[in-house]
């Protein structure tokens, strides 16, 4: 397994096709077989938001450069008044010939975004 880099930003959650709220993301990319990539992190927001969103099995990411990201918290509970929580991401990464040097490679990072 090889750290590819990471994604990081503001963007959009989404509970079966519903809004939930704006969100901050910090997520590490990897190779884990040739031209396979997996990724994990932390999604940051309103505590009462997360509260209500977490468990649920159907919560996307729309990242800020436009990327529909589907998301599995990793942990069975969440404490009071957290604001925090760690997820396994899937759906629309960057393939593993789009990084180079720990970042997306130039004009790979442009995409329609939320702002």
């Amino acid at each position: 397994m090889r750290y590819l880099g990471g994604l990081r930003g503001t963007g959009r959650l989404t509970c079966g096709g519903k809004a939930g709220g704006r969100a901050d993301y910090e997520i590490d990319v990897f190779l884990t077989a040739p031209s396979q990539v997996s990724a994990s992190g932390e999604i940051r927001l309103a505590p009462k938001v997360l509260k209500r969103v977490f468990g649920r099995t159907d919560l996307h990411l729309l990242t800020g450069d436009g990327r529909d990201l589907s998301l599995a918290f990793s942990d069975k509970e969440l404490g009071a008044g957290e604001d925090a929580a760690h997820v396994d991401v899937a759906g629309e990464l960057p393939g593993a010939s789009e990084w180079r040097d720990g970042g997306l490679s130039p004009g790979r990072e442009a995409r329609p975004g939320l702002d």
